[in-house]
């Protein structure tokens, strides 16, 4: 598989600066928060979403340098990016994340929650400072979407008769939503015609639901040590993604799994085992492609350049993650 870092060649000046500022943009004001703040951020992340907004920065900038308010909007992405996992990992009961122990096992959960508070309040100033009312708009959008979304998730907990639609939907809040709209808004800064804005949020929208759909696949197939997080810990959740999806199609039993909460023991391992022999990792694939594949079609008519083609070679990178 190749390495995410690989393709942000264009933009990984720019990035270095990104992690320089991100725990002094965060952490000035408190010890705990910074202490919260220099966890998060040297969590090993991977930095794509501001890499994603960086990239298209460059890419519709081409005869100029990118802006500081272009620099300032990757920033919050990932200021809000990391604000929602604090959050989920509280409602989750998440201990570890990328591998390392989440900030609620670290600090509690009082000061975690208080620090994703924090994190989206402090997101949301830079955000108003950046003097663009479309751009605040988008990015206030995303806000609400996630918050939407986990409720979404909390409410859905181990109904079998959840739709592929409502589950794409979910994952669009949670998930595509943020790529969405900061590609959209990366676009707008360089003042890119509405039809090129829309195109950029179409290439995040799917970008990020073929994200979201095979880290799904991940959950039943990767190891605890790829994941950052133990293996079938959506499931186990009552969280059904993709693959559970389809296999409720073939295999009647699961539903009887799911439908009593895999409370017995062993009920979760037959429950992954018959998720495992059906075509439901299969079919969540081809749904993942198929995203994937839309995503690098929205951006064919940028003009040539390097950050262009890592753009494209993004939606390959996601897909190439499954094997």
């Amino acid at each position: 598989m190749t390495p995410a870092t690989s393709l942000f060649t264009p933009v990984e000046a720019d990035l270095r600066i990104l992690a320089d500022n991100l725990t002094q943009l965060v952490g000035n004001r408190h010890p705990i928060l910074y202490a919260a703040a220099e966890h998060l951020f040297g969590a090993g992340g991977k930095r794509i979403r501001p890499a994603i907004v960086l990239l298209i920065s460059r890419a519709t900038m081409l005869e100029k340098d990118i802006t500081p308010r272009h620099r300032r909007l990757a920033e919050i992405t990932e200021m809000i990016h990391t604000a929602s996992l604090v959050h989920d990992d509280v409602v989750d009961e998440s201990n570890v994340r990328r591998g390392v122990p989440t900030v609620h096992s670290l600090f509690g959960n009082r000061i975690a929650v208080l620090a994703g508070d924090f994190l989206f309040a402090q997101s949301s100033w830079y955000l108003a400072n950046l003097d663009n009312l479309d751009v605040v708009k988008l990015l206030s959008e995303v806000i609400m979407d996630l918050a939407a979304g986990e409720i979404q998730q909390g409410l859905n907990r181990f109904d079998t008769n959840l739709s592929t639609e409502t589950y794409l939907k979910k994952s669009y809040y949670k998930t595509a939503s943020l790529i969405a709209n900061s590609s959209k808004a990366a676009g707008l800064l360089s003042e890119v015609s509405q039809k090129s804005a829309e195109n950029l949020y179409n290439y995040g929208k799917h970008l990020g639901l073929a994200f979201q759909i095979v880290d799904d696949i991940l959950d039943f197939t990767g190891s605890t040590d790829t994941l950052g997080k133990p293996a079938g810990s959506d499931l186990k959740s009552g969280n059904l993604t993709a693959p559970v999806l389809f296999a409720l199609k073939e295999q009647p039993y699961l539903e009887v799994l799911i439908e009593r909460e895999l409370a017995q023991e062993g009920d979760l391992e037959q429950a992954v085992g018959l998720i495992l022999d059906s075509q439901g990792i299969q079919k969540a694939r081809e749904l993942a492609a198929h995203h994937a594949k839309a995503s690098g079609e929205q951006i064919a008519t940028l003009e040539p350049s390097e950050s262009r083609q890592a753009l494209i070679n993004m939606t390959d990178y996601v897909l190439s993650r499954l094997y």
